[in-house]
């Protein structure tokens, strides 16, 4: 498998999280950045306590410390202070999809690799990938960016089904892309029913996440039919 930036997949550049047009410059003093800095993390807490459509600015400079006019002087509104938030968490949610594998690779391992690395970076950052559900019904913005996002991993994930297949070790009779639609999507809504729904309801035992693991990988594994899961 390729090695590549925490911001690319293979080669084509992942869109940011959040729209860029949000945010101004950043502050050129070392108070300014500070203070900046405050209110992003403050931000963070807020939102994913409070929720997109609860939070106030107030609540948001009360717990970063800072005096409310402050706000005004690094952010216009809600919109730009929730970039910023997105944008500071982007490389911790980077996930490096199924890349390119190698005629020497274990497909398998690869996919284990793969969703292991989804995984991990969505249980770190399960209130923010709820957040981000919310953010999604309501600011058309943000929805844009999140599925140009996706929409980036599933290509990359199609590019790998397409080289398992050329490779042989893949069925052939299925379409790539629309495969790594639908593994790919299987995969997001088992870490949300995962690591969001299930700490929402407090129903039952927390996912063992090993077996998650383990479950997820051999499901792609069946779909594609690589040897010994056919």
């Amino acid at each position: 498998m390729n090695s590549t930036s925490p911001e690319e997949t293979d080669g084509e550049k992942a869109p940011p999280m959040a729209p860029l047009s949000h945010l101004r410059e950043p502050p050129t003093t070392k108070r300014g950045a500070r203070t900046r800095a405050a209110l992003v993390k403050a931000a963070r807490t807020v939102f994913e306590r409070d929720g997109y459509l609860d939070t106030r600015l107030t609540d948001i400079t009360k717990e970063a410390q800072c005096a409310a006019g402050s706000f005004y002087t690094y952010f216009a509104n809600k919109e730009e202070i929730l970039a910023a938030v997105l944008l500071e968490a982007q490389e911790d949610m980077m996930h490096p999809g199924m890349g390119r594998v190698q005629g020497t690779d274990d497909p398998r391992a690869v996919l284990e690799a793969s969703n292991r690395a989804y995984l991990e970076a969505y249980r770190r950052n399960a209130k923010l990938m709820a957040l981000l559900e919310q953010v999604a019904q309501v600011e058309p913005e943000f929805r844009e960016f999140r599925s140009r996002r996706a929409d980036a991993f599933i290509r990359r994930n199609a590019r790998g089904i397409a080289d398992l297949q050329a490779r042989g070790v893949a069925d052939r009779e299925v379409d790539p892309m629309m495969a790594s639609r639908a593994l790919s999507g299987m995969v997001s809504v088992m870490a949300y029913n995962a690591f969001v729904l299930a700490e929402r309801q407090e129903q039952g035992p927390a996912v063992d996440f090993e077996e998650l693991v383990s479950t997820v990988t051999r499901l792609w594994a069946n779909a594609l039919r690589l040897p010994g899961h056919r």
